[in-house]
């Protein structure tokens, strides 16, 4: 019952900070401190993995409609060109983070997962979305849809995400400064970040999956449900309220959230 419960708040933490720029990694690793479930190193892996399944369906869920190119109306049967076009833009700029980060993820993980690193990582980032937003507020976007972004735009912004390979940075962080550095507004670089997720996690669960293989024993599987279940109502939620917010502010609020929490992260370990 213990695990369950932690299996619980890892599925919130999971589902708030994967859609919002604050690091998800750099939330778990604290997690991790106080939140341990009595499981094997191997199956925190899948766990951390299987979460963001949880919260990646989400976005599915939420924008189905957006995201699926033919359509629905069974009277009315076509192809959304649109969608399609959106999709090639998608794979575009996931092509970055996937040349690099799939031959260089173990060493990734060896070299850069650190707390030095995550809490660095949090405030460089935080204070980069409170300039770039300052220096933005007398601009007016140039992009002010999906549709408008083109694919060398899309290449560019998938070169932003490749930078989310290094723990801290946060992937929604990455992919939303650099959309707004290519003039994207606010609501076109989260939906286009949102998007380009969908093919990255799923690809990512399913290696792990391979990988650690599906032998599970029952308390396990509760758990991994549960965790899974959670990430995805909070993740609802999440993206919603985010959506929500960035029609009517900006994004200097995380920045100085990321910067707190790059300097808790920081002494709590230094200090330990």
């Amino acid at each position: 019952m213990v695990d369950i419960l932690k299996s619980v708040l890892l599925g919130i933490i999971e589902g708030i900070t994967e859609w919002l720029p604050i690091s998800s990694t750099g939330h778990l690793i604290v997690a991790d401190e106080f939140i341990k479930l009595n499981m094997s190193a191997e199956f925190m892996e899948m766990f951390n993995v299987v979460i963001q399944l949880g919260a990646i369906l989400a976005v599915v869920v939420i924008y189905f409609k957006q995201m699926w190119p033919f359509s629905l109306k069974k009277e009315d049967r076509y192809i959304k060109k649109d969608t399609f076009s959106m999709w090639f833009k998608v794979i575009v700029a996931i092509l970055p983070a996937a040349i690099i980060g799939i031959p260089l993820d173990d060493f990734f993980e060896a070299k850069f997962h650190n707390y030095i690193v995550v809490a660095l990582a949090l405030v460089i980032y935080g204070v980069a979305f409170i300039v770039i937003e300052k220096k933005n507020k007398a601009l007016t976007p140039k992009i002010n849809s999906i549709s408008e972004i083109s694919y060398k735009t899309a290449l560019l912004i998938g070169c932003f995400q490749a930078l989310s390979l290094i723990p801290g940075t946060s992937r929604s962080g990455s992919t939303i400064l650099g959309a707004i550095l290519l003039g994207v507004s606010r609501v076109a670089a989260a939906e286009f970040s949102f998007y380009m997720a969908v093919p990255v996690m799923f690809g990512a669960s399913a290696i792990k999956l391979l990988k650690f293989g599906f032998n599970f024993t029952t308390p396990q599987m509760i758990i991994l449900l549960v965790g899974m279940i959670t990430a995805f109502v909070v993740s609802v939620v999440a993206i919603k309220f985010l959506i929500s917010y960035i029609k009517k502010r900006d994004f200097s609020a995380f920045g100085y959230y990321r910067i707190v929490l790059g300097v808790i992260v920081l002494l709590y370990f230094v200090l330990k």
